[in-house]
C-alpha cells in the first residue's frame, strides 16, 4: 500500500445555517455536500464538538474529519478555529466547502487560498484563523434573477428545474474532495475546475 501524499487528518468544513428551514437553501450547499460525502463514506454525524456536527471517516488510509458548524454562517470561524486548534492542524489541512454566487449553477472551483469574496462564512473563518491561505471548494449557485437582492436569493431553496444540475454537482463535489484527499490539491484542481458541460 503506497503512502498517501496528503498529511492527515484533513478537516473538511461544510458551511451552512443550522435548522430544518434552511436545509435546502442555496446558502446551505456546503452542508449538502458534506451530507453527500458522509453518505459516500458510510458515516453519520454522530457527535457535537466545538459547536459543530462532526464525524470521522477513513478514505484509503487518510483520516477525514467532517464538520458542519452550527453557529450560523456569519460565526462559522469560531467553530473552525476551535477544531483546528484541537486537532493541531495547519491551514493546508483545512478545506472549507461553500456556495458561490459568481459561479454558474453546479460549477466547482477549488483554490489553495484567497479572499472571502464577500462570503460571510468564509470571512468569519479568515478572521478567526488569522489568515486566508487555506483551501476552499466553491460550488456555483448562479446569480439572482433581475434585481433580486443576493441576500434573499441565497436563502431560497433550489428550484425543481435545478435539481438534476445540483445533484450532479454534489456528486462531482464529493469526487473532488476524494481526489483532494488522496492526490492533493493540484490534481483535484486540474480535474474538477473546468465548468461541466
Amino acid at each position: 500500500m503506497t503512502e498517501s501524499p496528503r498529511p492527515t487528518p484533513l478537516l473538511i468544513i461544510g458551511l451552512g445555517n443550522p435548522g430544518r428551514g434552511y436545509r435546502r437553501n442555496r446558502h446551505n450547499v456546503g452542508f449538502q455536500i458534506l451530507d453527500a460525502l458522509a453518505e459516500d463514506l458510510a458515516v453519520r454525524f454522530t457527535r457535537v464538538q466545538a459547536n459543530a456536527l462532526v464525524t470521522d471517516a477513513r478514505l484509503e488510509g487518510v483520516r477525514l474529519i467532517l464538520a458542519k458548524p452550527q453557529t450560523y454562517m456569519n460565526n462559522a470561524g469560531q467553530s473552525v478555529s476551535s477544531l483546528a486548534r484541537f486537532f493541531k492542524l495547519p491551514p493546508e489541512q483545512i478545506l472549507a466547502v461553500h456556495d458561490d454566487l459568481d459561479l454558474p449553477l453546479g460549477a466547482l472551483r477549488l483554490r489553495p487560498g484567497g479572499g472571502s469574496g464577500g462570503h460571510r462564512g468564509l470571512g468569519s473563518i479568515v478572521e478567526h484563523l488569522g489568515l486566508a491561505e487555506f483551501p476552499r471548494l466553491r460550488f456555483g449557485i448562479g446569480r439572482p434573477p433581475g434585481a433580486m437582492d443576493p441576500a434573499d436569493f441565497v436563502l431560497q431553496d433550489f428550484g425543481p428545474q435545478e435539481e438534476d444540475i445540483v445533484s450532479a454537482g454534489l456528486q462531482r463535489a464529493v469526487a473532488c474532495i476524494r481526489t483532494f484527499a488522496l492526490d492533493g490539491i493540484q490534481a483535484a484542481m486540474t480535474q474538477f475546475n473546468a465548468t461541466p458541460e
